[in-house]
This record gives C-alpha cells, sequence and structure tokens, in this order.
C-alpha cells in the first residue's frame, strides 16, 4: 500500500515494513490547519496499510518536533460553548489511532514538544528524547484553556497524577533527564546517538513475525481502560473555557507576547508566567 505524496508538511520514506515519517513546517512545526490534514490523512493510511509494523515519527528541525496547536485557529468572537460531544473530535480519532494501529508507533524528539504535539507523542508506544535539546510543555492553562487533545487523559498515565498535575497545572517545562525519570520518555540519548539508537529500534522490531508483533501490541492494548469517555469530557471543558472572554484575551495575549515564533517558543515556561503577570 502507498502513503502518497500528497502532503504539504510530510515526507515518508520505508524500509521494509519500517515506515518513517518527518514533519516539516517551519519554522516551529506548528500544528496548522494543513499539517493538521497531513497528519489525519498519514494516520489513516498508516492504520490500513498491511504490510507496515513500524512507524516513526520524526521532525526536520532540530528545535521542534511539533511546537503546539496553531493559536490563531482558535481564537474567534467570545460566545457560547457548544453542547458536550458525544464523539470523539477529528483530533482525538487521529491520536487515537497512532495508539491503537497495529504496529509500533515511536516518536523520536530532539527539540520542544508542546500542546497537541506532546498529545500525539503520547498517544504513540515510545518517545526517545535528546539530552539537553528535548523539553516537552503543556502550556494550555496559563493562556486560559486546557490541553484539549488527550493531555489530561493520558500523562497521569505515564507520569502519575501529582506530576501532571505540576506540569499542567503549571505550565512546566520537562526536560528529557527529568521526562525520563517520570516515565514521559522511553530514554533520554546523547543528541548524537539518538537517530542511530530510534532507528535501530525500529529496523529490529521490523524484522520480527509481523503477526507476533502485531500480536503484541494488540494485548498490550488491552492492559488500558478505553479512553473515550474521558477525551469526551475533555474535549466539552476545552470547548466552553475557549467560548469564554477571559480564555480569548489570553490567546490575543500570548500571540503579542511573542507566541508562535522560535525565540519565544524555546522560553515557554517562562513566556506562560509572563502572560499570567500581564
Amino acid at each position: 500500500m502507498s502513503f502518497g505524496d500528497d502532503y504539504d508538511h510530510l515526507s515518508i520514506t520505508t524500509e521494509g515494513r519500517a515506515v518513517w515519517v518527518t514533519i516539516d513546517n517551519p519554522p516551529i512545526n506548528l500544528i496548522t490547519r494543513e499539517l493538521l490534514v497531513d497528519l489525519l490523512r498519514f494516520s489513516e493510511r498508516a492504520a490500513a496499510d498491511p504490510n507496515s509494523t513500524v512507524v516513526v515519527i520524526q521532525s526536520a528541525n532540530p528545535d521542534f518536533f511539533i511546537a503546539h496547536f496553531d493559536v490563531t485557529l482558535l481564537q474567534r468572537e467570545p460566545g457560547e460553548a457548544p453542547p458536550r460531544p458525544t464523539k470523539l473530535n477529528a483530533f482525538d480519532e487521529m491520536i487515537e489511532r497512532f495508539r491503537t494501529m497495529p504496529k509500533a508507533t515511536i516518536c523520536k524528539i530532539a527539540g520542544r514538544v508542546g500542546g497537541g504535539g506532546s498529545e500525539l507523542a503520547m498517544g504513540c508506544d515510545m518517545r526517545f528524547a535528546a539530552l539537553g535539546c528535548a523539553v516537552m510543555n503543556q502550556m494550555e492553562v496559563p493562556i486560559g484553556i486546557i490541553p484539549g487533545g488527550g493531555g489530561t487523559q493520558r500523562l497521569p498515565g505515564l507520569v502519575g497524577h501529582n506530576r501532571a498535575a505540576e506540569l499542567i497545572l503549571g505550565g512546566l517545562d520537562l526536560d528529557a533527564v527529568t521526562g525520563e525519570a517520570w516515565g514521559y520518555f522511553n530514554r533520554a540519548l546523547p543528541p548524537e546517538d539518538l537517530d542511530a539508537y530510534v532507528d535501530g529500534l525500529a529496523r529490529r522490531v521490523a524484522s520480527f513475525d509481523p503477526d507476533a508483533v502485531r500480536g503484541a501490541k494488540h494485548s498490550l492494548l488491552r492492559a488500558h481502560v478505553d479512553p473515550t469517555d474521558g477525551l469526551i469530557d475533555e474535549t466539552h471543558i476545552f470547548n466552553t473555557l475557549q467560548a469564554s472572554d477571559s480564555a480569548q484575551q489570553l490567546l490575543q495575549r500570548f500571540l503579542e507576547l511573542g507566541g508562535q515564533t522560535p525565540a519565544s517558543e524555546l522560553r515557554m515556561e517562562d513566556l506562560a508566567a509572563e502572560i499570567a503577570e500581564s
């Protein structure tokens, strides 16, 4: 099965049963509408592909894996929030595809990953980080909303409730060393070793019997509770907050203080504090 070449910000390479998808949306790999469409399209094709058993997601930008969702897409006239949804939104469905597809899903994180990018990474089976370079931040609460792509549902399972509360409520950076110790990252590796380790692991898994890999992934998923209800509740709270006057003011202040520019995104923890002070 072909993964297609009709992407604006993704490039796909294959080797045997392993697939590498490289994100390239300068300057900070923001989840714009165009990148979201690419990710949705790729996730559907990857989930349906009968040949591959490993998918590696990586970035062409050494400073950013994925920054976060484009805040300008969240700006609107404040008003009444929509009713509680009855099913997953398209973004949650995409992440669920990466979580549940019958193959190993791996994120190679050399730079910053935040917001929706972190939520995508948490939906995958494994995350590997570059020491001194990789940093995670769920930056939603400081700008008046909450993680809306599964962050409140998945982060506690990785790092525990208390640490997830510290990171989400505080809008704090999580460095590679601490992230490995807490369980967000599988391993934190020297930057010069990251590619070799992750690509070697991908090729190793891809060399194994496909039915065994798929069977193991299926059985691993059986250890988890279905997150659908929690994800829908999270979306409802997100939508309610997004429609508020205060959230729209904070979203605008985020952009005014340099949000979505490389220099400010690299100091997200401090930027979040400045938004609150203003």
